[in-house]
């Protein structure tokens, strides 16, 4: 076994991973054109009509309806699906904190159900086990841009009378079955904020093909007004969540390459997969044959604690680091984050605890390395492959 970096040996890899974002001249002409137009706001409507309908085509939904941002976009879905104050919101706890805070900014109180320990995505079994007389939804979260298990999970809400939100802020261009995310569930929520597959700094996007929760979507975002009504008439109490024609131009201006970024992503992340797969102490996910296109805006994989030992995760992170791979800790348990646990307790006047084992288990486990590292080259994850070798066979087993 060659020296670690860390160690004095020589890096794995010296050579950048692409910077992300990537733009050109597309986004640079349409902004140009936004600030030409005079047009700014979220009320002009000619970037963001165009964005909407080029979003919900590229996702298979009839209606769309452009926000601020991700967490917005969550938390107005499931109002505009009839979730208020009290109710219970079954999500998993592998995720980012935002989809807890979406249902908490409504008053509704997050239930956490575990995750597959082979995909970290929610566990439809464990859902039908936390259904309460006051579940009103559920959240699927598609985790890393894999969709989770929705054939299972709409018969889970079906069963039980409950609306089916699909958290797809990592997951746009994901699809389950030949059918783009978001079009699935009752709705679906995007973000575009910096890091995300399509980005415009801060943004958000609903999908629906039920116009009755379309046209409740768009009012709540749009300080209850509705679409055919005059300026000053207020059907429901809203608030001003809209995104703006420049954001709308910095969209437009990203899905120009979108759909080659996504198959370069693909072909990485295949290839990748397949490096690995002999690498003592190191599993990648579990891909399930009818997700027929991940949108990989993270790739995740385990590192057993028995390989690591007392030194852990991070240590195999510095380790990594040294051979020059970006790799990063991931998420903590959602059902353990004080802040969380906190507010449900100023909201239910109870302590609740969700045991989450699995979840628990992968957050001591799992590594990712972000979706801007799948647009190098072949020769970048042949780098990647032997920068994991040469640290996981670091540790004595």
């Amino acid at each position: 076994m060659s020296r670690l970096a860390v160690d004095g040996g020589t890096p794995v890899r010296t050579k950048p991973f692409p910077q992300w974002p990537v733009y050109g001249e597309a986004e640079e002409r349409l902004l140009l054109e936004v600030l030409h137009s005079g047009k700014w706001g979220g009320v002009g409507r000619v970037k963001l009509e165009e964005l909407e309908q080029r979003f919900a085509a590229l996702q298979d939904a009839n209606y769309a309806v452009s926000v601020s941002n991700g967490t917005v976009a969550i938390s107005l879905a499931l109002r505009a699906a009839g979730v208020r104050s009290g109710d219970e919101v079954i999500m998993p706890p592998y995720t980012f904190i935002a989809t807890a805070t979406s249902a908490l900014l409504l008053g509704a109180i997050p239930v956490f159900a575990d995750v597959e320990p082979d995909t970290l995505l929610l566990d439809p079994g464990k859902v039908e086990a936390a259904i309460t007389p006051r579940t009103k939804a559920i959240v699927a979260v598609h985790i890393a841009g894999m969709p989770a298990n929705m054939d299972r999970l709409k018969q889970v809400a079906g069963k039980h009378g409950l609306k089916l939100i699909e958290d797809a802020a990592q997951a746009v261009g994901a699809r389950w079955n030949g059918v783009g995310v978001g079009a699935i569930g009752d709705a679906g929520t995007f973000s575009f904020q910096s890091s995300k597959n399509l980005n415009s700094g801060e943004g958000g996007m609903i999908l629906t093909n039920d116009k009755e929760l379309a046209d409740m979507a768009w009012s709540i975002a749009n300080v209850g007004r509705i679409r055919e009504g005059a300026w000053y008439q207020h059907e429901h109490i809203g608030w001003n969540f809209r995104l703006t024609e420049f954001q709308a131009a910095v969209l437009l201006g990203q899905m120009t390459r979108f759909e080659e970024q996504v198959a370069l992503r693909e072909k990485n992340a295949g290839l990748l997969g397949q490096l690995i797969a002999d690498i003592p102490g190191i599993a990648g996910m579990r891909r399930d044959p009818r997700v027929t296109r991940h949108a990989h805006h993270l790739y995740m994989f385990r590192v057993s604690k028995e390989r690591t030992g007392e030194a852990g995760k991070q240590e195999f992170l510095r380790r990594l680091a040294g051979e020059g791979i970006p790799a990063s800790a991931g998420y903590v348990p959602l059902n353990r984050n004080r802040a969380v646990l906190n507010e449900i307790r100023q909201l239910t006047g109870e302590e609740r605890v969700n045991d989450c084992p699995v979840c628990e288990e992968a957050c001591g486990e799992v590594l990712w390395l972000h979706q801007n590292v799948l647009l190098a080259d072949e020769e970048a994850m042949h780098d990647i492959a032997r920068a994991l070798r040469k640290v996981a066979e670091s540790f004595q087993p």
